[in-house]
C-alpha cells in the first residue's frame, strides 16, 4: 500500500483501512511479449474468439520519451487470456482493434490512453472507464490499486506505474505488473457497473463512457511556452522572449533526441536563465541551474537561445499579460472587472457544491468548472433555465449534466 492510500486519522473513531489481499502472480503467469506479425495474428484469432468486454491498458514514457506515446499495450478477456504487446514492434494493431469491433472496452482512466491507442489503430465501439464510474460513485480515491481493493477487496502493487516503458528488453517484474494490472479489470468492472445501477447512475455513467470514447484531440496550445513552471516570476517582456526562445530551444532538441524536455532543460534553469539574462557562456554556467554535466555540454545551444531572446525586437516581444482568449479572466480579478458576474459565480458554485454533497460526486464531474466560469462571465439573455440549458449543452454538458444543475443555476443566477 503507498503512503498517499493511508489515512492519518486517529484515535477509536478512526475508520480502519480494509483488508486486502496482495494480487501478486497473474492467474496464468506472465505471457509473452508480441513482437512479431505472426505472433499478433494469434493474439488476433484468440480475441476475437472471446467473450465478454475485453480489459485494454497501455504503458506510456512519461518523463522519460519525448511525447505520450504507447510503448505497451496489455489486454485480458475470458476465453483469450492476457496479452502483452510491444507496439514499437508491431505498431500497426488495427486488426486487433477490428476483431474486437462491438465488444465494450474497459479501461482505467480511458483518456489517458485512448490517444496513443489510436495511433496504433485501435479504436474502441463501447466504453466502460473505471475511474469515471468510480468518480461517479464518489469514492475517495480514484486510482486502480484503490478501486481494485475497494470493488473486490485484492491489493495491486503500482510500484512500476512510473518506470521507463521505453526500456527494451522489459524486465520480468514489470511484465508481472503490466499483466496484472488488466487481471481484474473486469470483475472491477461487474462490480462498479451494479453500484452504479443500484445507485441511479447507470445512464449517467453510459453518458460519460461515450463522451470520453468520441472527445476529439486537444487542440493546440496557444503559446504552450507559458506553461513554464515559474514563469509567474517573471513580469517583463524581454525576460519573457529569453523563456520562448530557451522553451522552443529545449522543445526542438527533445523531439530530434525522443527524450522528455524537462530532462533535456529543467524548467526551473529556463526561469533562472530568464532571471539572470547572461551575456555569455562563462555567465550562463555560472548559475547553479546550468552546473550539471550535460547542461554545461550544451551551454553554447541555450546562451544562443538567450541571445535571441534579449535581440528580439520589441514588435515581437510577447505580452506580459498573455495571448487574447476568449476564456474568462482569473475568478480572483471578478470583484474588481464585474462585481455582478462574481456574485454569479459564488451563486452557481454554492449550488454545484450543495449538489456534489447530495449525489456524492465530485464537482468537476457534475460541470466542468471552465464552463460554469463562462457561464457566468458571458450568461445568456434572458438568464432562465432554458437559455442556461441551451449554453450549458453548446458547451459540451452532457444531457444528465444539464438536466441535473440546470434548475438550481437558473433559480441562484435569475
Amino acid at each position: 500500500m503507498t503512503p498517499e492510500d493511508l489515512d492519518a486519522t486517529t484515535g477509536d473513531d478512526a475508520t480502519p483501512e480494509p483488508v486486502v489481499t496482495p494480487l501478486t502472480e497473474p492467474a496464468d503467469g506472465i505471457p509473452p511479449v508480441v513482437e512479431t506479425p505472426e505472433a499478433l495474428a494469434a493474439v488476433v484469432e484468440a480475441f476475437g474468439a472471446g467473450t465478454g468486454p475485453v480489459a485494454v491498458d497501455a504503458e506510456r514514457a512519461s518523463g522519460y520519451r519525448y511525447g505520450q506515446r504507447t510503448y505497451l499495450v496489455q489486454l485480458r478477456r475470458e476465453g483469450a487470456g492476457t496479452a502483452l504487446i510491444d507496439p514499437i514492434a508491431v505498431p500497426d494493431l488495427s486488426a486487433l482493434s477490428e476483431a474486437l469491433v462491438g465488444v465494450e472496452w474497459v479501461l482505467h482512466a480511458a483518456s489517458q490512453d485512448l490517444p496513443g491507442l489510436a495511433e496504433q489503430g485501435m479504436q474502441p465501439s463501447r466504453v466502460f472507464d473505471t475511474e469515471l464510474g468510480a468518480r461517479l460513485l464518489g469514492l475517495d480515491r480514484v486510482g486502480l490499486a484503490a478501486v481494485v481493493a475497494d470493488t473486490l477487496g485484492l491489493g495491486l502493487a503500482k510500484e512500476h506505474s512510473a518506470v521507463d516503458w521505453s526500456t527494451r528488453p522489459l524486465p520480468s517484474e514489470w511484465l508481472r505488473y503490466a499483466a496484472l494490472d488488466v487481471e481484474v479489470l473486469i470483475e472491477v468492472r461487474e462490480v462498479l457497473a451494479e453500484r452504479l445501477a443500484v445507485a441511479g447512475k447507470a445512464e449517467w455513467a453510459a453518458q460519460e463512457f461515450e463522451a470520453v470514447r468520441t472527445a476529439p484531440p486537444p487542440p493546440p496550445r496557444v503559446e504552450p511556452w507559458r506553461r513554464v513552471s515559474g514563469l509567474h516570476t517573471i513580469r517583463d517582456a524581454r525576460r519573457l522572449a529569453v523563456v520562448r526562445e530557451l522553451w522552443t530551444t529545449r522543445d526542438q532538441n527533445a523531439r530530434q533526441r525522443d527524450i522528455s524536455p524537462g530532462r533535456v532543460l529543467p524548467d526551473s534553469a529556463i526561469v533562472a536563465a530568464a532571471q539572470a539574462l547572461p551575456r555569455s557562456v562563462p555567465q550562463l554556467t555560472d548559475l547553479p541551474a546550468f552546473s550539471g554535466k550535460g547542461t554545461r555540454r550544451r551551454a553554447p545551444l541555450w546562451q544562443a537561445a538567450i541571445d535571441r531572446g534579449l535581440a528580439a525586437p520589441e514588435s515581437d516581444l510577447p505580452s506580459v499579460r498573455g495571448p487574447k482568449t476568449d476564456a474568462p479572466p482569473p475568478p480572483r480579478a471578478w470583484a474588481d472587472r464585474d462585481p455582478a458576474a462574481a456574485d454569479r459565480l459564488t451563486a452557481a458554485r454554492e449550488v454545484i457544491a450543495a449538489l456534489s454533497d447530495e449525489h456524492h460526486v465530485p464537482t468537476e464531474n457534475l460541470l466542468q468548472p471552465d464552463l460554469l466560469r463562462r457561464l457566468c462571465w458571458t450568461p445568456p439573455s434572458p438568464l432562465d433555465a432554458e437559455s442556461i440549458a441551451a449554453t450549458l449543452t453548446a458547451g459540451g454538458a452532457r444531457a444528465w449534466q444539464v438536466e441535473l444543475v440546470t434548475p438550481g443555476l437558473a433559480a441562484a443566477l435569475s
